[in-house]
Formats: structure tokens, C-alpha cells, sequence
């Protein structure tokens, strides 16, 4: 048996009704893990659970606002009964609004400090309640969180959301810390993916046009491609395999690690 194969374990993904999180969700599933898809968007997300279930894997879709508590507790709840279980989270929804500091619109920042820090905070917190020992699963497991290479460069239009995604690197370090001295048997690790051509992606590199750092969207992503030593974008399987390793027996004595998955971008 590989240890990538994931048959038996029990996942849920935030932000999985689509782009990466929806890439996710499929590579975890083709790993043969039970998969659960967490998202405010309701019909891309029934939709993504109805295609996995179509190609053969166990799936379902909860609405999830990952800053509501209640939401929280209702889609770890379904996760078990529905499930049996939950060993997997990853911690996927996120936002990005772009700004110059110098232009800086606080009603922006807070939204992405809401999403991006408080929702990955819940998950975690939700997480542990549920994997440690005496909690509804009480089998441990793995939680990735999605955190960017814009935790790791400096980038321009992009200040606030760098500072929420070094926020989750952050937390992801101290949830594995307290994971371990409290005996939870939860592994926390996070990726810092690079650039994507998903809608959030291309909408970024729009986003610097608009802001006049770069003359065209196109010049915009040749500039991250120019920094990166692999000369591409990344893909959403170069993402998802990933956060499928983190999550897997592989990684078994991996944890508060930030694994980078940027082409080199980052180092």
C-alpha cells in the first residue's frame, strides 16, 4: 500500500466549491479518502460532491461560513455522523483584495483577517475538539492549512493579504506545538502556494494592472513567472498533491512545517 493512500480517512475542505479547493477535494478523494466539501457557495458546491460521488468516491457538501462558530460546529458535526469520522482538515477558504498601503481600505482588511485568520483559528480550534482523544472522532489525524507564498515575499498591492497569510503560518506553528504537548495526535502543517490560474488568481494579477504596478494583466504574471526558477505558474494539481502528502502517512512525523509549493519563488 502506498503511503499516499488516504482509503478510510475522513476529510473536510473549506473553500472546496471551487479553484483550489476544489482541486483539493478531488485529489484527496482520488487518494480514497471520504470527502466532505465545506463552502458558502452552495450549488458549485453540490455540484463538486455530486462529481465525486459520480467518480465512484464517498462525498457530501456542507454549508460552511468558516467565521461562524455555528457553521463550525455544524459541518464537523455532519462530517462525523455522515462520515463516521474526520482525520483530515484542510483549511482552505481565503480571500484577496487587493490595495496599495498608501490607499489602504480598513473594511477590506478586516473582511480578509475574518476569512483568513479567524476562519483557519475555528477550523483549527473545531478540528482539535473533534480528533483528540475523548472528542467525537478521538483518532487524531492531519490539518493542512493554506497559507501563500505571500507569506514568504514581499509583493506589491498585496500588504494585507500577505499579512493574514503569515497570520496562518503563524498558527499553524503554534497549533502543532500545543498539539503535541497536549497529547491531541494531530499533525498541523501549511503550504505556501504560488501563483495560480484560478479565478482568484488571474483576478490578482488584474488587480496590479488596475493599481497601475504593471502595465497589463500579462505583465503582471510574466514578473512572477521572471521569479520563479521552475520558469511556470503553478497548477492546481501541484497544489492539491501536496496538501495529499501533508495529509498522509508520508508526512508522519511532519508537523508545524510551512512547505513551500512555489516553483522556488519563494526562497
Amino acid at each position: 500500500m502506498s503511503s499516499y493512500d488516504l482509503t478510510g480517512r475522513k476529510a473536510l475542505v473549506t473553500g472546496g466549491a471551487q479553484g483550489l479547493g476544489a482541486g483539493i477535494a478531488e485529489a484527496l478523494a482520488a487518494a480514497g479518502a471520504a470527502v466532505v466539501i465545506g463552502d458558502v457557495q452552495e450549488e458549485a458546491g453540490r455540484a463538486g460532491a455530486e462529481a465525486l460521488q459520480k467518480s465512484g468516491a464517498t462525498a457530501g457538501f456542507v454549508r460552511l461560513d468558516v467565521t461562524d462558530e455555528e457553521d463550525w460546529e455544524a459541518a464537523v458535526a455532519m462530517c462525523v455522523e455522515e462520515l463516521g469520522g474526520l482525520d483530515i482538515v484542510v483549511n482552505n477558504a481565503g480571500v484577496e483584495i487587493s490595495g496599495l498601503i498608501g490607499d489602504l481600505d480598513p473594511h477590506d482588511v478586516r473582511r480578509m483577517l475574518d476569512v483568513n485568520v479567524v476562519g483557519v483559528a475555528l477550523g483549527l480550534k473545531h478540528a482539535f475538539r473533534t480528533m483528540r482523544p475523548g472528542g467525537p472522532s478521538g483518532r487524531g489525524g492531519a490539518i493542512v492549512n493554506v497559507s501563500s507564498v505571500a507569506a514568504t515575499i514581499a509583493f506589491p498591492g498585496i500588504g494585507g493579504y500577505a499579512a493574514t497569510k503569515s497570520a496562518v503560518d503563524r498558527l499553524t506553528r503554534v497549533a502543532a506545538l500545543e498539539s503535541g504537548k497536549l497529547g491531541y495526535g494531530v499533525r498541523v502543517n501549511c503550504v505556501y502556494p504560488g501563483l495560480v490560474p484560478t479565478a482568484m488568481g488571474m483576478q490578482l494579477a488584474q488587480d496590479m494592472q488596475d493599481l497601475g504596478l504593471w502595465p497589463s494583466a500579462e505583465a503582471a504574471v510574466g514578473e512572477v513567472v521572471g521569479r520563479t526558477p521552475l520558469g511556470r505558474l503553478g497548477e492546481v494539481a501541484d497544489m492539491a498533491d501536496a496538501v495529499v502528502f501533508l495529509a498522509s502517512d508520508a508526512a508522519r512525523f511532519i508537523t508545524g512545517a510551512g512547505l513551500p509549493v512555489d516553483g522556488g519563488m519563494g526562497m
